[in-house]
């Protein structure tokens, strides 16, 4: 049994994975979220700082939500995100759309085993192999 302190109230609780943070918190974290993304649907030119406020939820809250894919800002919001590797506008996660194929490109070709070199055409190789023995 893994026991923790909760990194927002301070209470003991069994720690199974994830941030360190007790079942009620957690809980009380999910209300915050979906009270922010109502916010956000109804109040769609809303500005951070007026999230903030109103919402009563830290600024470093929404963009961990927004940078996790589970909140998106509409087009015209005045929020804006960048792409972290280009700088392309975006709006909601970490890449933008052609950022993210790239890099699911590399990983997959990463993950591919390099292929056997084939002898050359027109040449037999009948696994025989010549001998020489200098005296």
């Amino acid at each position: 049994m893994n026991v923790k302190n909760c990194k927002k109230c301070g209470k003991m609780f069994n720690y199974i994975a994830g941030p360190p943070i007790c079942p009620a918190c957690r809980e009380a974290i999910e209300a915050k979220f979906q009270g922010v993304k109502e916010y956000v649907r109804e109040h769609r030119a809303a500005t951070m700082q007026q999230i903030v406020r109103d919402c009563d939820v830290e600024q470093r809250q929404v963009e961990q939500w927004v940078r996790e894919e589970r909140l998106v800002f509409s087009d015209e919001s005045p929020i804006k995100l960048f792409c972290e590797t280009c700088g392309a506008p975006i709006i909601t996660g970490r890449y933008c759309d052609k950022c993210k194929k790239g890099q699911a490109d590399t990983f997959s070709a990463a993950g591919q085993r390099p292929e056997a070199s084939k002898p050359a055409p027109g040449r037999h190789d009948s696994g025989a192999k010549m001998y020489t023995f200098k005296k």
